[in-house]
């Protein structure tokens, strides 16, 4: 059985691409700061513990994945905050930069011998940020945009292996991203995308021919859609 890297698994787009990978019969390793063996009832899902955006918690995971054979590493796990640029704290720019970025990256390097070895898939889970600039999304638009100069690097440096790596761009998606902020996606189902939504495309990019890749798969919602929420 193939395994299976998905941090951010414990909720939103990680849960659900979690929850497809294990319908389709993989194996996976299930990476969040709250996930726990019975998140999902199926002996093929292993949880492992861990707060990326701490850089001692994120080292010490990575020396025990660099002992797994792995087909599939998913990087998913992220958090905005999404306000001027002078009123961000620098922990809330030092932690949305390491998470964001520096762990994909750390993981990375830590699976890519294997991912390579087993022609395999490296997935980044970006944002339609990474294409565009927004007002007030300084921080997360920079570690965005960052992440997809990462993958589009690393697909020219492992073109000649059968490695694939693919950047996923998704627009606003209802998830638990948007818990701590003060805006939210629409509640018109043609203004936001579902977490379903990432897991076809997953899906979708792991069933095409192994001749093609995906570098870039982009997915909007078909209107444009936004609740702010009452202020506190």
């Amino acid at each position: 059985m193939k395994n299976a890297i998905v941090t951010g698994a414990s909720s939103g787009i990680g849960y659900a691409l979690t929850k497809r990978l294990l319908a389709l019969g993989y194996s996976v390793i299930g990476v969040s700061r709250s996930v726990d063996e019975t998140l999902f009832e199926e002996p093929n899902f292993k949880a492992m513990q861990c707060d990326l955006s701490d850089e001692k918690q994120t080292l010490q995971l990575i020396e025990k994945l660099k002992k797994e054979e792995i087909f599939i590493l998913i990087n998913c796990a992220g958090f905005g905050e999404f306000a001027p640029h002078e009123e961000l704290s620098s922990k809330t720019i030092t932690q949305m930069t390491f998470l964001n970025l520096t762990a994909p990256m750390l993981l990375t390097n830590a699976t890519l011998r294997s991912l390579k070895q087993n022609k395999g898939y490296l997935l980044n889970i970006n944002s339609i940020e990474a294409l565009r600039s927004s007002k007030f999304a300084g921080v997360y638009s920079a570690t965005k945009s960052g992440l997809k100069a990462f993958s589009d690097a690393l697909f020219e440096e492992t073109r000649k292996s059968e490695l694939s790596i693919t950047n996923i761009n998704p627009d606003m998606t209802q998830s638990s991203f948007y818990d701590d902020l003060h805006f939210d996606v629409s509640d018109n189902e043609n203004s936001k995308l579902l977490a379903e939504d990432i897991a076809d495309a997953l899906e979708h990019i792991l069933r095409m021919r192994k001749g093609a890749v995906i570098s870039d798969y982009t997915i909007r919602s078909l209107h444009f859609g936004i609740n702010k929420k009452p202020k506190r």
